[in-house]
């Protein structure tokens, strides 16, 4: 298939179009001809210099990611945009980009990722956005500590080493868990009025420690690039399946 056929089955599959007058990004193809014939396809969390040559040394034609180049229009090509738009074009390497509805999907999105990792059950869209979901929450079968939850996504997470955080102000046992992952501690009152032990996110705002102490609710801090690697990956698996070779490229933040 073409570039554009890639393209298109992407954005019909994650449902970009609604997210159109709510996400910053210019989510979809961003850079490409439409009629370069896909064969290997590279998958990233962010669309950098690093992440784009790496791609290009897998003879990569697409690289697909959650955070692209285009927040809103790019006015000039300068500096950064200059060597990742750059590196793309030298590299002869497309670039994909899904932000909010590889986050809200509630199959192949990364809190339905993290869901999974955890055996959530009973889940439902959480975290509205736009009039859009970019979350989703579940139960435990049963109460879990919060030191059990925060050591299995320390031992599951791409955490780059970094220590998964909880600030420990809610209930001793867990049952209720909502995720927006990535920068998500803003659906902490949504959190609340769902009746929601635990939101699990990626990083954190000095304010909500006040908040979530305060309110009475459990709050973990797993990384942004750690809970949002799910995505992609998930993506991955999906155009593995129209005949193309695929390849993640890990490059973890820490934060």
């Amino acid at each position: 298939m073409d570039t554009q056929e890639f393209a298109d089955r992407l954005n019909e599959r994650l449902d970009v179009e609604a997210y159109a007058g709510t996400d910053a990004s210019a989510n979809g193809l961003q850079i490409g001809p439409d009629d370069r014939v896909v064969d290997r396809a590279a998958f990233a969390v962010d669309g950098a210099v690093e992440t784009i040559e790496r791609a290009a040394d897998r003879d990569a034609d697409v690289l697909v990611v959650h955070h692209g180049i285009s927040w809103g229009g790019i006015e000039r090509v300068t500096g950064r945009q200059y060597d990742r738009i750059s590196a793309a074009i030298d590299n002869d390497v497309a670039l994909y980009a899904a932000h909010l509805p590889l986050d809200g999907h509630q199959e192949l999105g990364n809190a339905a990722g993290i869901a999974d990792l955890l055996g959530l059950s009973d889940r439902e869209p959480f975290g509205t956005h736009g009039g859009e979901y970019i979350g989703q929450r579940g139960r435990f079968s049963e109460s879990k500590p919060l030191s059990e939850i925060t050591e299995m996504l320390s031992a599951e997470l791409d955490t780059a080493d970094q220590e998964v955080r909880a600030l420990e102000f809610g209930p001793s046992e867990i049952r209720d868990v909502a995720v927006v992952t990535g920068s998500g501690v803003d659906w902490l009152d949504e959190a609340l009025d769902v009746g929601a032990d635990l939101l699990l996110t990626g990083e954190g705002k000095q304010n909500v420690y006040h908040e979530a102490r305060e309110s009475g609710i459990n709050v973990v801090l797993g990384g942004h690039y750690a809970t949002e690697t799910f995505g992609v990956r998930a993506l991955r698996n999906l155009v593995a399946d129209w005949d193309i070779e695929t390849a993640f490229i890990d490059h973890p933040t820490g934060l």
